[in-house]
C-alpha cells in the first residue's frame, strides 16, 4: 500500500490485518470501562475499522457505551469492585469475544500494572504502557525518586506507611500536609491535614478511600505550597524508546482535588518554561521506560518554580483539549504503539495552534456543598456549533447511577485565542439544558465570567476563596427559559407515550419509534 488505510490477509486458516508499514495491527478491543471515555475510545475504534467489545455491570445494562460497541458482555453487580475492577471477568469477556486488545481509559484498573500483565499472560494487547513502568511510576513514592534522580524538583515529602511514619514524615516537612493515595488519582484517597491532632483520623479516611478506588489503600505525605496553579505535560512514546511532548496543561481549577477546568495553553507560563518542564518529565519517563500516553504533572509556585508532583500512566481525563490545539488522536497513538507500530509523529511535527478549554459537567448540586445527583435525566440537549465538542456517555433518560463518578460530560471549545475561547464556553454552556437532576451548569457559568478566572489570575485555592459567589450560579436569561421550558415540554410528552405504552395504548408515535431505534447496527450483547 502507499498510503495509511488498513488492508488484510488471509491465509493458512489465519487472519491479520496490517497497516501501510507492515505491522499487524489489532482486529478487535474490549474497552475495560463505562461512561463517556469508552464511548470515546469506540469511537476511534470504529474511525479505524477495528471491532469493539464493551463491557457492563448490572447498573449500565443499557448505557450509551454498551449501545455503540460491536459487541457487550456483562461483567458483575453495579459496585465497581464486583465489576469493573474484577480482572479475572475482563479478561474472561476478552477471551470469550475474541479480543485481541484491552483499553483501560482511565479510573478503575487503568494504572494497576496486574491488569497489564494479565493481559499478556493472556495473548491480549494492553492498550497502555508496560507493566513494569506502570510499577514503577504508578507508585507515587517510587516516581519521586525516579524523577527525582531525572533531575526534576520534588515536593518535599515522603512515606507513610505507617502512624509513626506518617507522623516522623509530617514533622520533618512540616505543616499542612497533604495525604495522597500512592496507586491513584482524581482526588481519590486525599486529605489535607492541618496538624498533628488531625493526622490519625484523616489517614485512616485517605487509607480507607483509597482502597475502595484503586485496591491499594497504600499512602504517602507531601508538603502543602501555596497558591501553586497544576500543570502538566502530555506525552506520548512507542516500543522503540522514542518519545514526544504534545505542550502543557493548566488544570489549577479544582475543587476537593478535583481538577473541575482546564485549559491549554496555561495563561501564566512562558514557552522557555514549558520546555523545561518538558524536558524533565521526557527524562524521567524515558528512564522508566515509559511507551504509549502518559502524564507528568507538576506544581508552579508564584515564584516560577516548578516541582514534580505525579505520572499519570493512562490517558487523561482532559485529553481532548490537547487533541483539539494538536490536531493529534491521542487514543488513535496508543493503538498504534500498542500494536508495535513506531509513533506515527516526530517532536517537530507537534504543533499546537489557538486555545482550548474543558469543563466537566458534573450531576451534583454546588450550593448544596456539590452534593451528588444521582437519577434519571429527563432531557439533555447538548450544545455544538463552531469549535465545540462534547464527550459524553449518557443521552436523555439515561440514569445517573450513585455508584460511579458523576460526570455527565465534558464540554470542551477551541478558538484561535483566550477570549474568543471563553466566550465560546460561555455560550455552549448557555446552550446545554439537562433536566431530572441537578449539574454545575449553573456554577460553570458563574465561573467563565468571573474576572479573576476571564484574567487568568487563578491557582489551586480559586474555588474555595470564591465558593460562595460562584455556588450561587448565573441566573437564567430568556433565551434558556425558552430552550428549558420546550425541554420540559418534550421531557413531559416522552413520559406520557411512555405511560401510554405501558397501559397498552401504544400507536403510531415518532417518539417510540425513535425510542427503538438502534445505535449501532450488527450490535451484539451476551447477557
Amino acid at each position: 500500500p502507499t498510503n495509511n488505510d488498513w488492508f488484510s490477509w488471509n491465509g493458512s486458516g489465519s487472519s491479520f490485518r496490517f497497516d501501510a508499514t507492515g505491522f499487524a495491527v489489532l482486529k478487535k478491543v474490549l474497552v475495560a470501562n463505562r461512561g463517556e471515555i469508552a464511548v470515546r475510545i469506540l469511537r476511534t475504534l470504529r474511525e479505524m475499522g477495528i471491532a469493539s467489545v464493551a463491557v457492563y455491570s448490572d447498573a449500565d445494562r443499557d448505557s450509551l457505551h454498551v449501545r455503540r460497541a460491536d459487541q457487550a458482555y456483562p461483567i458483575g453487580p453495579a459496585p465497581a469492585v464486583d465489576s469493573y475492577l474484577r480482572i479475572d471477568r475482563l479478561i474472561d469477556a476478552a477471551k470469550r469475544s475474541g479480543a485481541d486488545g484491552l483499553a483501560p481509559g482511565y479510573g478503575f484498573l487503568a494504572e494497576n500494572p496486574e491488569l497489564a500483565e494479565a493481559c499478556e499472560g493472556s495473548g491480549i494487547r494492553f492498550i497502555g504502557p508496560p507493566a513494569s513502568a506502570m510499577r514503577l511510576l504508578g507508585s507515587k513514592v517510587s516516581a519521586r525518586r525516579v524523577f527525582a534522580e531525572a533531575g526534576a524538583p520534588i515536593v518535599p515529602g515522603g512515606e507513610a506507611g505507617s502512624v509513626e511514619e506518617a507522623t516522623a514524615t509530617a514533622e520533618r516537612v512540616g505543616y499542612p500536609i497533604l495525604l495522597k493515595a500512592n496507586a491513584g488519582g482524581g482526588g481519590k484517597g486525599m486529605r489535607r491535614v492541618e496538624s498533628q491532632t488531625q493526622l490519625l483520623p484523616l489517614l485512616e479516611r485517605a487509607r480507607s478511600e483509597a482502597g475502595r478506588a484503586f485496591g491499594d489503600d497504600s499512602v504517602y505525605i507531601e508538603k502543602v505550597l501555596s497558591n501553586p496553579r497544576h500543570v502538566e505535560i502530555q506525552l506520548m512514546g512507542d516500543q522503540e524508546g522514542n518519545l514526544v511532548h504534545l505542550f502543557e496543561r493548566d488544570c489549577s481549577i479544582q475543587r476537593r482535588f478535583q481538577k473541575v477546568v482546564e485549559e491549554t495553553p496555561c495563561p501564566a507560563i512562558t514557552a522557555e518554561l514549558v520546555e523545561r518542564m518538558a524536558v524533565c518529565a521526557l527524562r524521567g519517563a524515558r528512564d522508566a521506560g515509559y511507551y504509549s500516553a502518559g502524564t507528568v504533572e507538576f506544581l508552579l509556585d508564584e515564584h516560577g518554580q516548578f516541582y514534580f508532583l505525579e505520572m499519570n500512566t493512562r490517558l487523561q481525563v482532559e485529553h481532548p483539549i490537547t487533541e483539539l490545539c494538536t490536531g493529534i488522536d491521542l487514543v488513535k497513538q496508543m493503538l498504534h504503539v500498542a500494536s508495535g507500530g513506531s509513533l506515527l509523529l516526530t517532536q517537530e511535527q507537534v504543533v499546537r495552534s489557538g486555545v482550548a478549554i474543558q469543563c466537566r459537567v458534573y450531576a451534583e448540586n454546588p450550593a448544596r456543598g456539590f452534593l451528588p445527583s444521582p437519577g434519571r435525566i429527563g432531557v439533555l440537549i447538548a450544545p455544538s456549533g463552531p469549535g465545540v465538542r462534547d464527550d459524553s456517555g449518557i443521552t436523555s433518560g439515561s440514569w445517573v447511577s450513585p455508584n460511579y463518578d458523576p460526570l455527565i460530560s465534558k464540554l470542551c471549545v477551541w478558538a484561535p485565542d483566550r477570549d474568543t475561547a471563553l466566550a465560546r464556553m460561555r455560550r455552549a454552556l448557555g446552550e446545554y439544558v439537562v433536566t431530572g437532576i441537578d449539574t454545575n451548569l449553573a456554577f460553570h457559568q458563574s465561573l467563565f465570567q468571573h474576572p479573576e478566572f476571564v484574567g487568568g489570575r487563578y491557582d489551586t485555592g480559586f474555588i474555595d476563596r470564591h465558593l460562595a459567589e460562584l455556588a450561587k450560579g448565573t441566573p437564567i436569561g430568556e433565551s434558556d427559559r425558552t430552550a428549558l421550558a420546550l425541554a420540559i415540554a418534550v421531557s413531559a410528552y416522552a413520559s406520557e407515550r411512555g405511560a401510554r405504552e405501558g397501559r397498552g395504548l401504544d400507536g403510531p408515535s415518532p417518539w417510540l419509534a425513535a425510542h427503538r431505534a438502534r445505535l449501532a447496527a450488527g450490535r451484539n450483547r451476551v447477557r
